[in-house]
């Protein structure tokens, strides 16, 4: 009896165990379950600890509600001037309706990982090779808005799509690796001539501004030139009519026309001195001897000329 009493208890207590064990569900934070009840959806378990009808309700979803990184795998798109280019990227999405996550689709990682896939080689088989590696943007944000579009359905959240890589065949990376070394040397080749033009325009200008100056100089130095023969000019005529006015002012004294015809008459004798000694031959007037005449001719010419003071 007592071993059938023991069996019976552990039984029970087994059964207990395996009773509280389906009955009671802890859900960790960011986490949902979706819970069926005799194989129809239920309810979705929030949070935290949730109770369930032993073999009536089950659990038959687990999702994480955190955003999501999936890498998209790599594939070979065509674009539009006809050249294969590798594409991989990486795709985050976040589980927003646990319900529809459930029900929606199937896999939705895998329909979402296809979607990616086909939108993005309709995306790059619209554009050149150039503008892919410069419409990374543009590629990425219209990956995202149809994709968001078609995962409302699997309540999935798209959240961004970054394309991690675009490589071309061989033969384009060379081609495009020589345009660039052909393209920075042309851009050399300008800088260089740029700068020589520089040059000569700074050479021209500065030997037009040196020439100005030098011809700024001439004119000034002309100028000062001008002005000092021009005060020289009139310091000898204000000295030579200074000169004549103390003459005039001389011979208007007593004695002042005794002294003249002295003076005049050694001036006629000195020239006529000179005239011997620096010629052979000398042509003298006749009325040489009458010296004194010539003296009374010269004499009567300074008086009529000479101011009136006596």
């Amino acid at each position: 009896m007592l071993t059938e009493a023991f069996g019976i208890s552990l039984i029970v207590l087994v059964l207990a165990i395996v009773f509280i064990a389906r009955a009671l569900k802890v859900v960790p934070q960011q986490h949902a379950w979706v819970v069926e009840r005799l194989g129809k959806f239920d309810r979705v378990l929030a949070p935290g600890l949730n109770f369930l009808i032993p073999f009536i309700d089950r659990v038959a979803y687990r999702h994480l509600l955190k955003e999501v990184p999936l890498d998209v795998p790599s594939q070979i798109c065509i674009t539009k001037d006809n050249t294969q280019l590798t594409v991989d990227g990486v795709l985050y999405f976040q589980v927003t309706d646990p319900m529809r996550a459930s029900y929606g689709a199937s896999n939705y990682v895998i329909a979402i990982t296809q979607l990616a896939q086909t939108t993005l080689r309709s995306v790059i088989g619209r554009m050149e090779l150039d503008k892919t590696f410069e419409e990374r943007d543009l590629i990425n944000s219209t990956v995202v808005a149809a994709l968001d579009e078609a995962a409302l359905n699997w309540g999935v959240k798209v959240l961004r799509y970054e394309i991690k890589d675009l490589t071309p065949p061989g033969e384009i990376l060379r081609a495009m690796q020589a345009q660039i070394t052909a393209e920075r040397e042309k851009r050399a080749l300008i800088a260089a001539s740029e700068g020589r033009k520089q040059e000569q325009i700074n050479i021209a200008t500065g030997e037009r501004e040196a020439s100005i100056q030098r011809s700024e100089g001439d004119r000034q130095a002309e100028v000062n030139r001008a002005m000092g023969e021009a005060a020289a000019i009139s310091a000898v005529a204000d000295a030579t009519a200074r000169a004549i006015e103390r003459i005039a002012a001389a011979i208007r004294h007593q004695g002042g026309i005794e002294a003249v015809n002295l003076q005049v008459a050694e001036k006629y004798v000195d020239a006529l001195g000179k005239l011997a000694k620096e010629n052979n031959t000398m042509i003298v007037p006749a009325n040489l001897a009458d010296v004194s005449t010539l003296v009374a001719t010269a004499t009567s010419v300074i008086r009529q000329t000479a101011p009136s003071g006596n």
